[in-house]
């Protein structure tokens, strides 16, 4: 066992997987396992002396060759409307936001995934702060944790707490896949967050070969970011679409809903912008697009932010939209929006980038379609 502190590992990111792994080489039961992730996620114990059912030899290694540190909260709003952001610390030194949403049944931690965006959807304000790093499966799975310690604090007759996740925050997820799959599974897993795999959704602008990890990896929920129904505007609001074109999107999509069972099926996420991708014939171009495709549909009116050059739709067109879906047989929900007075509703999100020209030469490459 060390005899100086290293501090190598942040044990939040650890897996049942990882923490076998690391007992077996120990020479410990596996039946710690447990133990140590329910101190660690369900009770939220950041010291080990207070793990006290398991030996203390190997809480002293574990203090000494790791640690369980969240991401620093650096800042935190409330909306009007009972949405909370917090402002989150990076490694980098950037900051990231994570944004809960109160709703009289359920309560969504919206999760980011990287700090800013390489993709650059037209429609977004975080894409528009560049690139700066990949988030940690740590600081993944840490956003979690902040808000469900949070709001105990808050609301200790847990009326407020948080019952589903979806990895819409900043970042496209698939492009940090090897960060962001471990923290999905410890968000469904018992010994995590025990949260319903229909209840963890990853949502992508279209990483083909994400998806394809994700047949092989995951049964969570999948949601895809269109927003257009037709290759020509979606090449102009989601570039990475001129390499994903959307026949090839959908086809890998309908792959991973074969694991989903019959009673599940994949969201697909339409930003309705006025005079853009509103009008009646794309109504008509999408509702004809996704015949045969096992979904439900939900409507984002955009959400402004500074600089942009779009605009809010009336919510007439985007009643009118949902309802020629509704009639050609489509479940199509409206996305009420939240937390808007705090920057905090759906493609508000922008954090605070300190490098906001650095991107990462592969995902360069990726968002504009030269490479996979």
């Amino acid at each position: 066992m060390s005899e100086q502190p290293r501090q190598d590992a942040n044990y939040l990111a650890y897996t049942q997987e990882d923490w076998r792994a690391l007992l077996l080489s120990l020479g410990e039961k596996p039946f710690h396992v447990g133990q140590i992730m329910k101190w660690i996620h369900h009770r939220f114990v950041g010291d080990f002396a207070e793990m006290t059912d398991i030996s203390k030899s190997l809480r002293e290694y574990l203090a000494l060759n790791g640690n369980v540190a969240e991401p620093e909260v650096h800042e935190q709003f409330v909306s009007n409307d009972g949405t909370r952001k917090w402002l989150i610390k990076s490694a980098s030194g950037s900051l990231f936001e994570t944004v809960f949403i109160p709703e009289d049944t359920r309560g969504t931690l919206c999760v980011s995934s990287q700090v800013g965006c390489a993709l650059d959807c037209s429609f977004c304000s975080t894409g528009k702060q560049g690139f700066n790093s990949n988030l940690t499966t740590a600081e993944i799975i840490g956003q979690l944790r902040i808000a469900m310690r949070k709001l105990a604090e808050v609301y200790p007759d847990r009326s407020r707490t948080v019952t589903n996740v979806v990895m819409m925050g900043m970042g496209e997820p698939l492009l940090n896949f090897d960060n962001v799959l471990p923290a999905v599974g410890l968000m469904m897993d018992d010994l995590g967050y025990g949260i319903s795999k229909r209840k963890v959704t990853v949502s992508t602008a279209g990483v083909v070969p994400g998806i394809e990890r994700m047949i092989e990896t995951t049964d969570a929920s999948l949601a895809i970011s269109l927003h257009a129904p037709n290759d020509e505007l979606r090449d102009q609001l989601v570039p990475i679409n001129r390499k994903y074109p959307i026949a090839t999107l959908l086809e890998v999509c309908s792959r991973y809903a074969k694991n989903l069972g019959n009673k599940r099926t994949i969201t697909v996420e339409y930003t309705v912008i006025d005079g853009i991708n509103d009008q009646p014939e794309h109504a008509r171009q999408l509702s004809h697009l996704l015949v045969g495709f096992p979904c439900k549909i939900n409507l984002i009116p955009f959400n402004p932010f500074a600089g942009t050059g779009y605009k809010r739709p009336s919510m007439m067109a985007v009643r009118k939209f949902q309802e020629r879906l509704v009639s050609d047989g489509y479940s199509v929900t409206v996305r009420t929006t939240r937390g808007d007075d705090i920057n905090a509703a759906c493609g508000q999100l922008v954090g605070q980038v300190a490098d906001k020209t650095r991107r990462q030469e592969k995902y360069k490459k990726i968002a504009a379609g030269e490479i996979a």
